[in-house]
Formats: structure tokens, sequence, C-alpha cells
């Protein structure tokens, strides 16, 4: 019992002294060379997209929503920490699938003053409402390795600004065998500036991220409360 309890002492020593041999070795190295570091000029995103707080009725859309953003920005590195602050400029635009309704949004007619969900009549095969704002992302941001970022952990989280661009409904239906295309564009009814928060968090190139709306995507009193969500997939890079 004496003799493994001796052992096991030595043992422990012996790992001490190692232990603080390293800590001494490496407070001594030279830190490996800087890379240039990738300040995630580039941000590409594509997410699926949900109205969170659409009525139970009035409202129908597919499952199948979708959100593609791309980014230009600038990364400010802030002092030698390993946080930055970044700014930048892009195009983001939303797609959403009808389930057996059309969205008026037309300009015309002498129906009320808001935009309206109503029942297909037109047999459509496909039926989508389509939103593109000029966005401007800002974020704070978080990288892991201080030597390369385009390794390591980062996360981020951030408030994207927009300006509405273009708003159109797109309809697919066939009359005698051919295909007709109904497209109306209009931006009466749609908000005109977009704020949403967000979120990344991933590794290396690849991060996944989220953005809550804070704006709807109609005006008030102009249409339902729509509270735009997505989740997806973000690639950076440069």
């Amino acid at each position: 019992m004496r003799n493994i309890v001796a052992i096991t002492a030595l043992l422990l020593l012996s790992a001490a002294r190692l232990v603080a041999q390293d800590q001494k070795i490496n407070s001594n190295a030279t830190p490996p060379p800087v890379v240039k570091p990738a300040r995630d000029f580039l941000m590409v995103q594509f997410g699926y997209t949900n109205w969170i707080n659409k009525p139970d009725s009035g409202v129908s859309t597919k499952p199948f929503a979708y959100t593609f953003n791309t980014y230009l920005c600038y990364d400010f590195p802030i002092k030698k920490s390993k946080l930055s602050f970044a700014a930048g400029l892009g195009i983001s635009t939303t797609t959403v699938y009808m389930d057996n309704q059309l969205l008026s949004v037309s300009d015309t007619g002498t129906r009320g003053v808001d935009a309206t969900f109503v029942t297909d009549t037109a047999n459509y095969k496909r039926y989508k409402f389509n939103t593109a704002y000029l966005q401007a992302p800002f974020e704070l941001r978080y990288f892991s390795n201080p030597y390369n970022r385009n390794k390591g952990f980062k996360a981020a989280i951030g408030l994207q600004v927009g300006t509405l661009l273009s708003g159109h409904t797109k309809g697919l239906r066939s009359v005698e065998g051919t295909n007709i295309k109904d497209k109306i564009g209009t931006k009466r009814y749609l908000s005109p500036w977009n704020f949403a928060a967000t979120a990344r968090v991933g590794y290396g190139n690849f991060t996944l991220f989220a953005s809550y709306n804070i704006t709807n995507v109609f005006k008030d009193n102009a249409g339902p409360a729509l509270t735009p969500m997505t989740l997806g997939i973000c690639i950076t890079g440069l």
C-alpha cells in the first residue's frame, strides 16, 4: 500500500514538473505567424422563412418559403481583442408560395385599402409572393482563432436595416393547354422599411443564421400583421 502511494505521489510530482516546464516553454515561444484575417467580406445566406404570427384562418402558405441574401461587408477589429464590428450593404429577397390562395395587391379596382388574401378561383398551378429589400447588415462579431479567421469558432449578433426595392405576385395557370403567367407588382401596401434582429454561429466559413423581423410585411392597417422569421446557412469568405 505504501509503495502504491509513493509511486502515485511520484507520478503526480513528475506530471506537475512537466506542466510547469511546458508553460515556461510556451510563454517564451514565438507565437505563430498571423495570417491576414478574413474579414468575412462576402456573406451569402440561404434560409427557410416562415410567417410566425399568421392567423389560423385567412392566410394559407405552402411549407416551402425561402430567403436569399447576399452582402458585401467590411470588418473593423476592436483593438487586439477577439471582437470586431462589421457593416455592409446587399440585397435580401424573400419568396413565399401561397396554398390555394391569391394575394390581391393590385393598385387598381374598387376593393378596400388593404392587401387581402382570397381563395384561388383561377386554378393556379403555382402562386408566389416576392419582396426585395436593399439591406444594410450591422454585426458585433466574435472569432476564437486570432491568427486565422477562416478556421475556428465564430459567432455574431446584429441588426439589419433595409428599404423596399420591389414587391410582386406571380401566378402560373393553364388556359387551354397553354401556360399563362400573371405578374402584378406594387409597393403600395408593403412596409417601406425592414428592421430585423440577427444572430450567427458556426465554424470557419460556414455558420447557421437566424433573423427575426421587427417590422411586419405590410404597412399598419394595410394588410395582415405578418412577421417573418428565417433560419438558414451562411457562407462567408474573403
